[in-house]
Formats: structure tokens, C-alpha cells, sequence
């Protein structure tokens, strides 16, 4: 129960921590004057691809975080976050995709409406998936662990190695 208790209270702190770098690293590539290392992580152009650094990175780095304080706690820790950051990363297209469709058009608050609920869902998935205890046991860890990886060398490289793909497309 006490688990639980400290894990809610951490997703809660993930998703408000999310919603506020996330946003701050849409401006962090040009406030660094274009600096290379920032453009690691920062998005550099208005592709969908690139805003996806905006969740990615922030929840990564707090689960680093979060996995020193409760990672020994859940033999499931490191595939649900994978699951939960995955299933972020495909919520901001589909509803950015799917409203602009609808609308024709863009506009700033449905982009951040997107975003937040990417985010939101993201820690609603790592949440459920490691309450409930699924997909428990060193092999989904490593899986998770991989996927993470994979996910980060992707958004690295494509970063100034993007395929001519409309999600890796400037707006």
C-alpha cells in the first residue's frame, strides 16, 4: 500500500514536471543560441518528430530519477515506463494528426491540449502497468531497457539525420 501511496504521488510529480520542461525545451534550442548538444534533446525545426523530444526527454530523465527511489520497489519498473512513454509518443500524432484533419489547420492551444494529454496518458499506462504488476520480471526489463535506448539513439540521430517522412517534416 505504501508503495502505491509513493508511486501515485510520484506520477503525479513526473506529469507536472512533463508539462513544464517539456514547453521550455521548445524554446531551449533557440535560446542557446542553435547549439548542437542542446539540439540533442530540444526540438530544432516544427516537426511533429522534433516536439516529441519535448515528452521523451523530460519523463526519461525523470524516470532516472524515479527509478532510484522506486525502481527496486517494481521488477516491472523500466517496461512500463517504456510502455507509458510509447504510448505518449503515439497519442501527440494521432490527436495532432487527427484534429489538424479535421480542421484544417493548427492552432496553438489543441498543440498544447495534445501535448499535455500525451503526457497524462503516458503516466496513466507506467501508473496502471506497475500497480497491477504486469509484465513483471528481468526479461520485459531488459525489453524496456532496450526500447528506451533505441528511442533515445532515434531521436538523437534523427535529429540531424531526419528521413524525408512527413512527421520529420518542418511545419
Amino acid at each position: 500500500m505504501k508503495e502505491t501511496k509513493q508511486l501515485k504521488c510520484y506520477t503525479i510529480i513526473s506529469t507536472i514536471f512533463t508539462v513544464i520542461l517539456g514547453p521550455l525545451l521548445h524554446f531551449a534550442y533557440e535560446w542557446s543560441g542553435k547549439n548542437d548538444f542542446v539540439a540533442l534533446f530540444s526540438p530544432v525545426n516544427e516537426s511533429t518528430w522534433e516536439h516529441l523530444k519535448m515528452l521523451f526527454f523530460p519523463m526519461f530523465l525523470f524516470s532516472l530519477f524515479e527509478f532510484i527511489k522506486l525502481g527496486t520497489l517494481y521488477n516491472n519498473y523500466i517496461i512500463s515506463k517504456a510502455l507509458g512513454i510509447i504510448a505518449g509518443l503515439i497519442t501527440i500524432p494521432i490527436l495532432f494528426y487527427g484534429y489538424t484533419k479535421i480542421l484544417g489547420t493548427n492552432y496553438l492551444i489543441l498543440d498544447i491540449i495534445t501535448f499535455i494529454l500525451g503526457v497524462i496518458i503516458s503516466n496513466i499506462i507506467s501508473y496502471v502497468l506497475m500497480s497491477h504488476g504486469y509484465l513483471s520480471g528481468k526479461y520485459y526489463q531488459l525489453l524496456g531497457g532496450i526500447v528506451l535506448i533505441l528511442l533515445a539513439i532515434s531521436f538523437l540521430w534523427f535529429t540531424f539525420y531526419p528521413p524525408n517522412l512527413a512527421i520529420f517534416t518542418s511545419s
